[in-house]
């Protein structure tokens, strides 16, 4: 033989963007010898090359007609087998819409003698075949092999219609988390449910006067497309390559050729170009109607508001004592702020797992959470900056019998430069002293807790100058890791520029802010200082202050 053997009978992948039904696939065999025939010389022994034969010049003559056939065959199309012939003849046999349907199509086909096939048939994704089609064996694969039980399971799976009623979706109550896992439920969780269709070429490479007998079929080809325009095919087409090589089973182990071949007819060029023109203006029209949506103008908020989104989220909890954490958060929005009404402004995490990483048990979140808050200064004579919206957070964590600790205490407060921050936050649970709390802590689950979370800080309610927290007992516990990516947004920030104000605002003060990280921290130093000279002024003598008025004023002259 020539040409050698392609071995490369492995499944190829392909994407389309047309419509399957317009697939076509020529498909040819040819029968080479049987193998007992086969010639091997001494120099092929000596050096073996794989898949290639030298057949007997007398025998390979001899080939008939009936030897070798080639059909194109399209999607799903249906090509009845001899074995269907003879069986669905018969009227009293066909039970089903379908089996009534190949029943008279074959009495039509014997009626006009219009038989295409011999050999070649197909069964199409309607076929009874298909139920069994993970386990059958491929001509090109080795008899050995046995489908995985991912296999088994997506036989079944592939049956399944868009169409069809959807199943329950009550997710149950009880169980939400599995803490162990069996593999059985592993295996029935990890299935891949993207409905499919199937197609098998198959032929019938029995004897010529013994065609029928379902032990003499074989699966030349298997096409599986799904909705998504993804299209397999095994084995893959010979492209150039040389044909495949099958071997029957049997006493009478004959050899075939198989050549594969894309036949779908390409697109003229008067298709290709209405088709592309039908997709810009689609593309057009659609980024029209997205252009509608979101408007011409760009997005500001109403002159004198600052606007304030923060994009979070919790990434990481490590260095407490207990597992399966979560965390539950508020954010608190000092005077002058304000959010959305149908925002929330608390929520609660997953509960988390810890893993070793080095010395500590980490729980990784991964929690992301968005919140959006308006600023408005109501009093601008007044020209310190304002507060900055608080996160406040507490750890707990879970046990088996469903109670929780309190695992810690901690705040964060939303930095007032935009950009992304990444914040590491330590936390302190109240320790209440004496072994009982311990074991109270330990087997009931019950601990000590703030009865306002506010209390990390300083609490919204107190209005003193001093807050003594003497006598209260804490402990450090473990950290929880945040990363934040801050917009500020306000119209200020450019009427600032184009009018050049001689006197800025607040607001104008916070678009130079988020240009200078520490001007926030100098201006508060400074209103501080201030403060504290003007306490001190007073509690001069009457005369001394007006000397040193005196002296201001010499030296502003």
């Amino acid at each position: 033989m020539a040409d050698g053997w392609c071995t490369d009978s492995g499944e190829a992948v392909y994407r389309s963007h047309d419509a399957v039904k317009n697939l076509k696939i020529r498909i040819r065999i040819e029968r080479v010898t049987s193998a007992a025939a086969l010639v091997h010389h001494p120099e092929q022994q000596q050096r073996p090359e794989r898949g290639v034969l030298e057949l007997n010049p007398l025998i390979s003559q001899t080939r008939s007609t009936s030897d070798e056939e080639e059909l194109v065959v399209g999607w799903q199309e249906k090509l009845f087998s001899q074995y269907e012939v003879d069986l669905y003849q018969t009227e009293s046999v066909c039970q089903t819409p379908l089996e009534k349907q190949y029943h008279a199509e074959i009495v039509e086909m014997e009626r006009c003698k219009r038989r295409l096939n011999h050999r070649i048939f197909t069964y199409t994704d309607f076929d009874r075949f298909t139920n069994w089609e993970e386990q059958a064996q491929s001509l090109l694969t080795p008899s050995q092999s046995r489908p995985t039980f991912l296999a088994e399971r997506m036989a079944n799976v592939r049956h399944r219609r868009q169409d069809r009623r959807p199943a329950d979706t009550n997710i149950p109550k009880a169980r939400l988390v599995v803490w162990e896992p069996s593999r059985e439920f592993m295996k029935g969780s990890h299935i891949v449910n993207t409905p499919m269709q199937t197609m098998h070429i198959m032929a019938d490479l029995g004897p010529a006067r013994k065609l029928g007998l379902k032990e003499n079929e074989y699966v030349l080809c298997t096409i599986k497309a799904d909705s998504n325009g993804v299209l397999m095919v095994k084995p893959d087409f010979n492209n150039g390559r040389g044909p495949y090589r099958l071997e029957t089973d049997g006493e009478k182990r004959d050899v075939w050729r198989l050549f594969l071949e894309n036949a779908s007819v390409p697109i003229n060029v008067e298709e290709k170009q209405r088709e592309q023109r039908m997709y810009r203006d689609l593309y057009s029209r659609h980024k029209d109607y997205l252009s509608s949506l979101v408007g011409q103008d760009f997005e500001t908020p109403p002159p004198g508001y600052l606007r304030l989104i923060v994009n979070g989220e919790i990434i990481s909890a490590q260095g407490y004592e207990y597992d399966n954490l979560y965390i539950h958060f508020i954010l608190e929005l000092p005077n002058n702020w304000s959010s959305v009404p149908s925002q929330s402004l608390s929520c609660v995490t997953q509960t988390c797992r810890t893993r070793e990483l080095g010395e500590d048990n980490v729980a990784f979140f991964s929690y992301p959470f968005s919140f959006e808050s308006f600023f408005r200064k109501e009093d601008e004579s007044e020209e310190s900056l304002p507060q900055w919206p608080v996160l406040y957070f507490r750890v707990l964590s879970l046990d088996s019998w469903q109670r929780y600790r309190t695992e810690g205490y901690g705040y964060l407060v939303i930095p007032a430069t935009p950009g992304s921050h990444r914040v590491t936050c330590q936390t302190w649970r109240p320790l209440q002293t004496g072994t009982m709390a311990e074991l109270r802590r330990f087997f009931i689950g019950g601990a000590p807790e703030l009865e306002d979370i506010s209390d990390v800080r300083i609490p919204g309610t107190f209005k003193g100058d001093r807050l003594s927290r003497f006598g209260f007992r804490t402990q450090t516990t473990g950290s929880v890791t945040f990363n934040l990516n801050c917009i500020q947004h306000a119209r200020a920030f450019v009427e600032a520029n184009a009018l050049k104000k001689r006197r800025q605002t607040v607001l104008d003060q916070l678009g130079g802010h988020s240009q200078k990280g520490s001007v926030y921290n100098v201006l508060e130093a400074f209103q501080r200082a201030r403060k504290r000279m003007q306490e001190a002024r007073e509690s001069l003598p009457r005369d001394l202050i007006n000397t040193t008025g005196a002296l201001d004023t010499e030296s502003s002259a």
